[in-house]
């Protein structure tokens, strides 16, 4: 059955129906509806997406200042490691030098002490061989001492002392009268063989002392016992030895040789003595200066 053809087809008219005006309104109504609410929802998450985006913008703001201030520390530690290592650098490099400077001066100073070792054993060979020369010398000089205390003994009497020998001229060998200074021609002959010895003398001074009896005052004696030393030293120096080495000094009517008051006591205290000295072995010994 052909249903089509019983249904009538609606008028062909130009005026909508109420019911179809009222359900277009409807309809957009709807959609505006729609339209807002999507709008509405679509700006709430735009917010909420906004606001997120902005919390993770400041987070990572917060991040980024951290970071950087991270940066910053790690940065001023790296300089400050830098400035410690560059220090620890030049502590090393004056720790070496300071090292290769202490090497230097032990060296130095072993090598200095090595030459003092070697200076000192080439001073102490030079005192041992000084030592022995002056020993040898030494009994060279004693050896000529004897010598010549025997030669002037056979003349005089000689005796040996610590500076060297004394030979006195005294009534046996020079005799000088009461209150006289004047040698006498018959003892010219015995201060002529004393010069001849005493001539050969080398490092040797020569000290003539003059004395007197005890007649008489002390200043009177003093100038007289100094008379008899001049004229001795006088002949002596007139028989050819040099007057350098020649002193004399007078000691009066002191030191007697023989006490008492008796002739042949005084004559015997009216003499001359003369001191030789060694002066090469006995350095600190001072001739006596004539006044």
């Amino acid at each position: 059955m052909d249903f089509s053809r019983e249904i009538p087809e609606p008028p062909d008219s130009g005026l909508l129906q109420p019911a179809s005006i009222k359900t277009r309104e409807n309809l957009a109504l709807a959609l505006a509806v729609i339209a807002v609410v999507l709008g509405l929802v679509l700006a709430f998450l735009n917010l909420r997406s906004t606001r997120r985006l902005r919390h993770e913008m400041a987070q990572l703001a917060q991040q980024t200042q951290d970071l950087s201030h991270l940066v910053k520390q790690a940065q001023d530690r790296s300089q400050i490691l830098a400035q410690q290592a560059s220090q620890a650098a030049a502590n090393a490099q004056t720790a070496a030098q300071q090292r290769d400077l202490a090497k230097q001066a032990q060296a130095n100073s072993e090598a200095q002490a090595e030459l003092a070792r070697e200076q000192a054993a080439a001073e102490q060979q030079k005192a041992d061989q000084a030592i022995q020369e002056a020993e040898q010398y030494r009994q060279e000089r004693e050896a000529q001492l004897a010598q010549l205390q025997q030669a002037l003994g056979q003349i005089a009497e000689t005796h040996r002392t610590a500076m060297g020998l004394i030979m006195t001229l005294d009534s046996k060998s020079v005799r000088f009268d009461f209150d006289k200074s004047d040698i006498k021609s018959e003892y010219r002959d015995t201060l002529n063989r004393i010069a001849g010895i005493l001539m050969a003398l080398k490092g040797y001074t020569i000290n003539v002392y003059g004395y007197t009896d005890d007649v008489g005052t002390q200043a009177y004696n003093l100038q007289l016992s100094r008379r008899r030393a001049e004229a001795v030293r006088d002949f002596l120096v007139q028989a050819g030895i040099s007057s350098t080495i020649l002193n004399t000094k007078g000691f009066g009517k002191s030191d007697p040789r023989v006490s008492g008051t008796g002739e042949q006591a005084r004559a015997a205290n009216r003499r001359v003595e003369i001191g030789i000295v060694d002066v090469t072995l006995l350095p600190n010994v001072q001739p006596v200066n004539p006044k």
